[in-house]
């Protein structure tokens, strides 16, 4: 994996972090889901969407129009 991949998105919830991973591939801007809850209790920790660093705007700006808080 390269270097210049940087997180866009953070969650406890992996259905979350799959839909936005899948939403920001279907708008053409490549995605990659970093698992890092612990596998004994999948209670601690956290997944992140990771995006290459080019990409990054154009991704933070798809995440903010999808959110509905």
């Amino acid at each position: 994996m390269e270097n210049n991949w940087v997180k866009v998105y953070t969650t406890e919830n992996p259905v979350t972090a799959e839909i936005i991973k899948q939403g920001l591939i279907e708008n053409d801007i490549a995605a990659v889901i970093m698992n890092k809850k612990d596998s004994s209790y999948q209670t601690f920790g956290v997944i992140e969407v990771l995006v290459n660093q080019k990409d990054f705007d154009a991704a933070d700006t798809y995440i903010k129009s999808t959110e509905t808080e």
